[in-house]
């Protein structure tokens, strides 16, 4: 027989970064991005402040969540295409899959995206993270073409997917009834038929 332990005070500690986005992202809402502070996110969560940064060094960095390992997974999913898929179908299936979320995620994801597109004070902080997104596709792109990731048609390709994700974002925050890979696969099939 086990002994009896003794009920923990206070509030448990908190071991994730999804816990911690959910209570940053509800003070947020409550009272705004400037306005909030790392150490109210970390009383909201119950630790201390060192803690808290070892999750994320900033406060701008909470919105972007676990934005490494994403773009991580994002290069897997195109070193998984296979070759004779065309390119334009790579890229486009590639972009799809990042930006598809469990029905259960969506609601987060959407004030996360809220946030990220118009929160003047993240603006800055979010063009390193796009840099860093369309530097896997440019990559890819520069891969299959067998060009350096910096010459012209890598870049543009990065640039085009992003701004593609970014306005498709724009029509899905509009619109929450729609569902953002459907909004991702018309935008490119419109921007297809502009080009034709």
């Amino acid at each position: 027989m086990s002994p009896v332990r003794a009920k923990p005070q206070g509030r448990p500690s908190v071991t994730d970064h999804a816990a911690i986005e959910r209570a940053a992202f509800e003070l947020f809402e409550a009272q705004g991005f400037d306005a909030t502070t790392m150490e109210q996110i970390a009383d909201s969560v119950g630790v201390g402040r060192r803690t808290l940064f070892r999750y994320f060094p900033s406060k701008n960095d909470i919105p972007w969540g676990q934005f490494d390992e994403s773009l991580r997974h994002f290069r897997e999913q195109f070193d998984a295409v296979p070759d004779e898929v065309p390119l334009a179908e790579a890229v486009h299936r590639c972009v799809i899959a990042f930006n598809d979320f469990d029905e259960a995620a969506v609601p987060q994801h959407r004030i996360r995206m809220r946030l990220i597109l118009t929160t003047p004070a993240l603006q800055a902080h979010s063009a390193l993270r796009y840099e860093s997104w369309r530097a896997v596709i440019s990559e890819y792109v520069a891969r299959r073409l067998g060009q350096p990731a910096d010459a012209a048609v890598p870049r543009l390709v990065g640039h085009v997917s992003l701004a593609l994700a970014v306005a498709s974002y724009e029509q899905w925050l509009a619109h929450p009834e729609l569902r953002l890979t459907d909004v991702l696969a018309d935008s490119m099939a419109e921007l297809k038929a502009y080009v034709a």
